[in-house]
């Protein structure tokens, strides 16, 4: 869990790098200015805080690895626990070049994206350690529409974080600058790229409110009385707002740094959330009885003709 703050915490410093325009500070990788603790002063708190910070993430992520290879029995947690560590590695190697390539665009979004999957991890190994993880499944009606729709969910949101991490790396932050009309109409009339890469979030956004809205509903509905599924329902619903607020204010404030930086992490925070209901969902929710017989008994391949 405290890994899992701290990569969320990660994820914010570097935002904040992109935010501030410091992702040049520091313009060599893996020494700042040739050495390891340079001036931190301007652009250079940002960029080698990120760089500071990360280093301690690697670290605890192998202490973490170390440790579930040697107390956790499950095979699926241990490899999942070094599947991050390179995962991990793999993350430090794109942002050094980041910053040697000059801030390509793949590269930072790829930076992103992966940031976002290692964060997803550590949510991931919190949640299949914690205590509850091993109690008994949830009886309710209407679980296998929450375990579909909490998986499609958790992908959009995921996607849309990506649309996101395009935006910004694209310089399209303010590529549309009113809100919530667009150049005072309901759709574009000029079509460059930036436009419509804008759009493209504006749309995702549209996509994950409806998706959230409908996820929440049925597990208010289904599953009341599961706190384990209604209170991160809720959280989600609120977070999801204060996120819309958020990205309203980056452009009303003209991308200034703290709702910038805030509607970054605040993403991250509402994938996470998403994603502890769709494994809590596969885990303790019933799969449909028609569903469970087939996976227990399947037809055997020579009865199908092929």
């Amino acid at each position: 869990m405290f890994l899992a703050g701290l990569t969320l915490f990660l994820v914010t410093v570097g935002a904040s790098v992109t935010s501030t325009g410091s992702g040049l500070a520091v313009p060599d990788w893996p020494l700042s200015y040739g050495t390891l603790f340079p001036p931190m002063e301007g652009g250079i708190i940002f960029e080698h805080g990120h760089r500071m910070i990360a280093g301690v993430v690697l670290i605890l992520t192998a202490i973490l690895t170390i440790w579930l290879f040697r107390r956790d029995e499950r095979a699926w947690v241990r490899n999942l626990a070094l599947t991050g560590m390179i995962a991990l590695v793999l993350q430090a190697v794109l942002g050094g070049l980041t910053v040697l390539f000059l801030l390509p665009a793949p590269i930072s979004v790829s930076h992103a994206g992966l940031a976002m999957a290692f964060f997803c991890l550590t949510v991931s190994i919190a949640l299949f350690t914690s205590p509850g993880w091993r109690t008994d499944r949830v009886e309710a009606s209407g679980a296998d529409f929450v375990r579909r729709c909490s998986l499609v969910t958790t992908v959009i949101i995921y996607v849309q974080i990506l649309f996101g991490a395009v935006m910004r790396h694209t310089g399209a932050g303010l590529a549309i600058p009113d809100f919530p009309l667009i150049y005072g109409k309901l759709y574009p009339t000029v079509f460059t790229a930036p436009i419509m890469i804008h759009y493209a979030h504006r749309l995702g956004a549209a996509v994950v409110t409806v998706c959230v809205a409908w996820l929440v509903v049925r597990i208010v509905r289904d599953l009341r009385g599961e706190k384990m599924f209604t209170r991160p329902a809720l959280l989600l619903a609120g977070m999801l707002v204060v996120q819309l607020v958020l990205g309203a204010m980056t452009i009303w404030m003209r991308r200034a740094v703290v709702p910038t930086t805030a509607h970054v992490a605040l993403g991250a925070a509402v994938l996470a959330v998403s994603l502890v209901i769709t494994l809590r969902a596969r885990r303790f929710l019933p799969v449909p009885v028609a569903r469970r017989t087939a996976m227990e008994n399947p037809v055997p391949l020579a009865s199908t003709g092929l």
